[in-house]
């Protein structure tokens, strides 16, 4: 703490008292639940959870509670909790191919095995605030079954494309026994079994815990990939935007994005096979991207990654964009100066929570600092002030 600080713990203590008070806001106004705040406001909740790197929609909804809607300061709380946690083990490798689909759309093909599922989506709405919402407490109009049988449903989930078969709904949902959904198999593996797009090379080492160990540059892609998840959505966005502007060679098309619930399983010694101990959703999205070829690599699509956790889609498309860009060495392009082809430049930049830091900070009690500055150029004025006065 600041030696200058110590003597105003009495106001930094009112300041959080009104802090509280202005949280809570209008005591006649009921106030927001963590099940509200998590159930209707879940794209805020999933940003939190996506950049705070903890995947727990209550501690995320309680998070941006008490940051008053803050998202930064909601990460910057989630980040802080998680170095509390314990950590036992590590999770294997989720299987984005066996992901029960709630979206799934491609830029690149009409017609895919499994259909095109539109899901819940803001892309087909007219951006006109909607006044019936401000009508609180009423029930939403229900849509009439499609079999005509008379019976009403508030909504669809998984809504497709004309003609196309919903998925199968997942075992327990709507009160149906159904069976779970067939994996849905990956677009780039279209262009892949033709031969036209880069062949997926994995890391064959583990890659680092950007959690645990700091950020070393050059940095792996597996690195890349785990800054750019949870880096700021609107830094990775804006980087994104740069490339489709001509800061980058890449032109992108999305392959696909897909957004759904993946199991999560651990590896049990004991057992000798692994268990599954839950699920989180995800979404996912693989960009193919046009390139003529290199000194090193012959004319093809290439690929550019991005996955979130929650549904955050505007997050994983910049995401794959700014992975395409960063690539360019290994792709044997030339670096042509754009910002999202700087490794260093993105990395050390992304994180929103390091950004916050470095940015407020200025506003605590620089007086000592000043002050020397002050003196400083008092004595450069004076000594310009001599000079011209001398040339005179």
């Amino acid at each position: 703490m600041y030696v200058a600080v110590k003597g105003g713990e009495r106001a930094i203590d009112a300041a959080h008292d009104w802090l509280a008070e202005e949280r809570r806001g209008d005591l006649s106004v009921p106030e927001l639940t963590i099940p509200q705040i998590r159930e209707q406001m879940a794209l805020a909740v999933n940003r939190v959870m996506a950049e705070g790197s903890l995947y727990d929609p209550d501690l995320a909804a309680l998070a941006i509670k008490q940051a008053r809607g803050d998202l930064i300061e909601a990460v910057f709380l989630i980040r802080a909790y998680r170095t509390t946690l314990p950590r036992f083990g590590a999770s294997c490798p989720v299987d984005t191919a066996a992901m029960a689909v709630d979206r799934r759309v491609s830029a690149t093909f009409k017609d895919l095995p499994g259909g095109q599922v539109l899901g819940p989506t803001f892309d087909y709405t007219h951006r006109l605030l909607d006044f019936a919402l401000m009508a609180e407490g009423a029930p939403p109009s229900p849509i009439p079954s499609p079999q005509g049988g008379g019976e009403a449903h508030s909504g669809t989930r998984g809504a497709t494309m004309a003609g196309q078969v919903p998925p199968s709904p997942l075992v327990g949902e709507g009160g149906g026994g159904g069976a779970p959904p067939d994996p849905v198999p990956h677009v780039t593996g279209l262009l892949d079994r033709d031969g036209l797009i880069e062949p997926a090379h994995p890391d064959e080492a583990a890659p680092r815990d950007l959690t645990r160990e700091p950020l070393e540059l050059p940095a792996s892609r597996a690195l890349r990939l785990q800054a750019l998840a949870r880096a700021d959505e609107g830094f990775t966005l804006s980087l994104a935007y740069s490339t489709q502007r001509g800061y980058g060679r890449t032109h992108a098309f999305v392959g696909e994005l897909r957004i759904g619930m993946v199991a999560v399983e651990v590896e049990l010694p004991e057992l000798g096979f692994a268990v599954e101990i839950g699920e989180i959703e995800l979404t996912e999205c693989e960009t193919v991207n046009q390139f003529k070829g290199s000194r090193t690599e012959p004319p093809q699509f290439t690929r550019g990654y991005g996955l979130v956790m929650g549904q955050s889609e505007r997050k994983a498309i910049s995401m794959s964009l700014v992975d395409r860009a960063l690539r360019w060495q290994e792709l044997g392009e030339d670096f042509i100066g754009a910002p999202a082809q700087d490794e260093e430049f993105v990395l050390s930049h992304c994180d929103n929570i390091q950004a916050t830091g470095f940015l407020e900070h200025i506003k605590l009690p620089h007086y000592v600092d000043f002050q020397a500055e002050l003196e400083l150029v008092r004595r450069l004025r004076r000594e310009a002030l001599a000079v011209r006065e001398a040339a005179e």
